[in-house]
Formats: structure tokens, C-alpha cells, sequence
């Protein structure tokens, strides 16, 4: 209660990142419920079999809008005066509306070809395209921080930290399920089939902490917090001896 009520402040202040944040957790909820239903339904349903391609949907929307996030980050540190005049509500949900759509165009792609041994590529491409986006906007935002003077410290690190954990949720919990899809020997090793499918469903949980991150000063209280109990920890052992 007490997160959905920050980050409706948020928006409400004109912060247009807690939009894409609050469509991840959207598309995070959609993930969970179709994996809850896939373990109380048989696996032979038919209803289970429709919340698994709704499952694919909401994999899809959340890669999109963890490209947004990297994308708003990016823009804030490369473009600022061009991105502050552009920067508004109406522009996010428009986007918005745009990555749904483009789901749905994969949901229904997939359910055209689910007859075909290649129902899961046009999914798998989506889920692939990404990921240079990622690398140019971690590498841009890095690159134009040494001459953003004007841009607090805390600041630098947040939009570092965000970004950095964006690409690391993607390629550790995606990139394997997207080799599995796309490359027909990979589908033939059990193992890398458990681990990426294990990997996968742990991403509802892991965009939890883009929200932590995406706050302003979360990261210096994380690291403030880590400094407190070292230190604690250290005049323990002191007293003790």
C-alpha cells in the first residue's frame, strides 16, 4: 500500500519514470497470476494453455518498459534541455499505449502460428531487440555524465545505478530464455532449459528493485545503511574484545 502510494505521488509531482514503473509492476502482476493459475490448473487445460501465451504477453510488456525506463534515464543525462520540454504525462502513456500494442501484436503473432514449430521466434525477436539499446544507453549516460557538471553526484550515481541494474536483470534473467527460443540446439539441453525457465520467472521479482533504485536518495541511504551496520558490526567486535 504504503509503495503504490509513493509512486502515485510521484506521477502526481510530474515524474513520468513512476509511469513505466507502475506499467512494469502491471505486467509483473499479469506474470504472477498466469504462473499461480499454471500450477493450480492441470497442464493439459485448455484455459491453462491461454494463460501461458497471456503469460508471454506480460513477459513482452515488461522487457518494453524496462527499455523506457533505460530510455528516460538516458535522455535525462544525453538530452536534458531537449528532453525537459518534452518531458510530460501525456507523451509517458502514450508510450505507454505503444509497448501494450506492440504486445499484443506479439501475443497475437504467437497465437497465429501456435500450430508452428516457430510460434515462440517472433516473441523470442521482440525479446532480443533490446539489448544493444541497453548497452548504447548504459555506455551514452556514462559517457555524457563527465560533462554534465550541473548534475548532482546523487544523482549521477542513481541514474548509473539504475541503468547498470537494468541490463543485469536482462541479461541474467532474459538473454538465457531468448538463446533457449531462438536457437534450436540450446532447446535440446535440459539443463539450460531448467536454469533459463527458473531464471525467468524470477523477473517479477527483480524489477522490485528498479523501483528502489529509481528513488531519489535510495541508493546513498542503501549505502549509508551498509556503512551504519559495518560500522556497528566493527564496535561489536571492538566491545567484545
Amino acid at each position: 500500500m504504503i509503495f503504490s502510494t509513493n509512486v502515485f505521488l510521484q506521477v502526481r509531482n510530474d515524474h513520468v519514470a513512476p509511469i513505466y514503473i507502475i506499467n512494469l509492476l502491471i505486467s509483473d502482476l499479469i506474470q504472477l497470476c498466469c504462473m499461480i493459475v499454471e500450477v493450480v490448473l492441470p497442464e493439459d487445460s485448455i484455459i491453462t494453455t491461454i494463460f501461458r501465451i497471456i503469460y508471454l504477453c506480460g513477459l513482452t510488456a515488461s522487457v518494453g518498459f524496462m527499455m523506457c525506463v533505460a530510455l528516460e534515464r538516458y535522455l535525462v543525462i544525453a538530452w536534458p534541455l531537449w528532453y525537459r520540454f518534452r518531458r510530460t504525462i501525456k507523451t509517458s502513456v502514450v508510450v505507454c499505449v505503444v509497448v501494450w500494442t506492440l504486445s499484443l501484436v506479439t501475443f497475437f503473432s504467437v497465437v497465429f502460428l501456435a500450430d508452428s514449430d516457430d510460434m515462440l521466434i517472433p516473441f523470442a525477436v521482440f525479446l532480443l531487440l533490446p539489448l544493444p539499446l541497453f548497452i548504447f544507453f548504459l555506455g551514452g549516460t556514462v559517457k555524457a555524465l563527465s560533462a554534465a557538471i550541473s548534475v548532482p553526484a546523487d544523482e549521477k550515481r542513481r541514474i548509473v545505478a539504475v541503468l547498470i541494474l537494468v541490463l543485469l536483470i536482462y541479461t541474467l534473467l532474459f538473454l538465457p530464455y531468448i538463446i533457449l527460443l531462438l536457437v534450436e540446439e540450446a532447446r535440446h539441453n535440459i539443463t539450460l532449459g531448467v536454469v533459463s525457465f527458473m531464471f525467468v520467472k524470477f523477473s517479477p521479482l527483480a524489477d522490485v528493485f528498479l523501483y528502489v533504485f529509481i528513488r531519489k536518495g535510495a541508493v546513498d541511504k542503501l549505502l549509508a545503511s551498509l556503512c551504519r551496520c559495518r560500522m556497528d558490526s566493527d564496535d561489536s567486535n571492538r566491545s567484545t574484545t
